[in-house]
């Protein structure tokens, strides 16, 4: 496949970001409980604030792109707001303990205002760019690309971590500065997409108040079978990301070298399977494979607990990996193959609207289940309704699409 001269850009900004984030965001955890001394509580809000920090900013973000002459500018600005915000998390160390962790509670929330930005537009200039027929195939390279360099800053990364002290905050330091040297490259490709010039035009959506908006989205079935899926899956899958990340440090000891192993076989299993998901949908269907996917993350939760030693905690991670980067991969499909062209940014506005109180929601329930019942029973409740969830894709593979190809024919 030949690819354009604006998906071999977006290529460069997706492995540049890949850098960019990779560097600490798989490390924050660590960087939480190991340097500043983060509360269970406090593990719950790094992962759940900022969801609602994302939900405020995408309604009046939707309505503010709609309006706008240049997708791309909207996206290169708040992409470079939200790494410049990110990057502020190198003086936190200098801050009084106590202060230190609520700091950094209250910056990863912030940050993402912009950040629900950046994603909103990118997502839907990318939208317009691509055409359908071209994406299972695009997305399946610009996701393979991403966890190549994903996999291997992550494992650079983790290695130059184990050489300092567990609880110094200079390596993290360190990382954050050059992280910073990749965010300017991912705006700069970002900023030489070439789009179509277009006047300005206001959609009915936005002369309309949000709710009315709302309800006009949610009319369209295809799209809210997709979002009553895509919400239920979230909502488990989210419920065990803090917990994911209690096991691994406080209760198997993983240190930072072993975090790295655990994303790396995570990302290299990706890699091998992405392209068997992408040729596997087109044959098969979006949303039967993705139920597929979706039941293979399941089974993430239980196996992860069946032992803490961190070889078989590898083990998991590549298993694990063949199914999440299926998951990754058709779920935005499904997103862009549900929503409408006319007005897709209303559409996805609306499901990340959506997706950011259950961002908020489903990690905090994760901890409460965590302080009541204890880990076992935690990640067993959450291996059940990610089960549950998976189960809804196939019901509407066989609903909607088997019905779509029966009166095709």
């Amino acid at each position: 496949m030949k690819y354009t001269e604006n998906e071999r850009l977006s290529f460069y900004n997706g492995m540049a970001s890949t850098v960019s984030s990779t560097m600490v965001n798989g490390y924050i955890p660590l960087f939480a409980l190991g340097v500043l001394g983060a509360s269970n509580q406090q593990m719950g809000l790094i992962t759940s604030l900022p969801s609602i920090i994302s939900m405020l900013a995408l309604i009046p973000g939707a309505i503010w792109l709609n309006r706008t002459h240049s997708k791309r500018n909207f996206a290169v600005l708040s992409t470079l707001a939200t790494r410049v915000l990110f990057m502020l998390i190198f003086f936190i160390p200098f801050l009084p303990a106590g202060l230190a962790t609520w700091t950094l509670v209250i910056l990863i929330a912030v940050l993402n205002f912009p950040g629900a930005l950046s994603g909103l537009s990118w997502q839907s200039m990318i939208g317009d760019l691509v055409p359908e027929k071209r994406r299972g195939q695009f997305f399946s390279t610009r996701n393979r690309l991403n966890t190549i360099m994903a996999m291997a800053v992550t494992f650079a990364t983790g290695f130059f971590l184990q050489q300092f002290d567990k609880e110094s905050a200079f390596p993290y330091q360190i990382l954050l500065a050059a992280g910073l040297v990749f965010a300017l490259a991912e705006v700069y490709f970002l900023m030489k997409h070439n789009e179509p010039k277009q006047d300005i035009v206001t959609p009915y959506v936005v002369s309309k108040p949000p709710r009315t908006y709302s309800m006009a989205v949610f009319k369209y079935k295809p799209f809210l079978a997709f979002l009553i899926c895509g919400l239920l899956f979230n909502f488990a899958a989210q419920m065990a990301w803090s917990l994911f990340s209690i096991y691994q440090i406080k209760e198997a000891g993983a240190t930072a070298l072993w975090l790295s192993m655990f994303s790396v076989t995570n990302q290299l299993a990706q890699i091998v399977s992405i392209k068997w998901w992408a040729k596997t949908a087109d044959r098969h269907g979006n949303s039967l494979v993705l139920s597929l996917a979706a039941a293979g993350m399941a089974t993430a939760p239980l196996l992860t607990i069946l032992s803490t030693n961190l070889f078989y905690l590898t083990a998991i991670n590549l298993w694990i990996g063949l199914f999440v980067s299926g998951t990754n991969l058709l779920l935005f499909n499904q997103l862009l193959k549900a929503s409408p062209d006319r007005d897709r940014t209303a559409y996805i506005a609306n499901y990340n609207f959506l997706l950011s109180f259950i961002g908020f929601i489903a990690p905090q329930f994760g901890v409460f289940l965590l302080d009541s019942f204890g880990m076992g029973s935690a990640m067993g409740i959450t291996t059940i309704v990610r089960f549950v969830a998976a189960l809804s894709f196939l019901v509407v593979a066989l609903k909607f699409e088997k019905k779509q190809i029966y009166q095709t024919a």
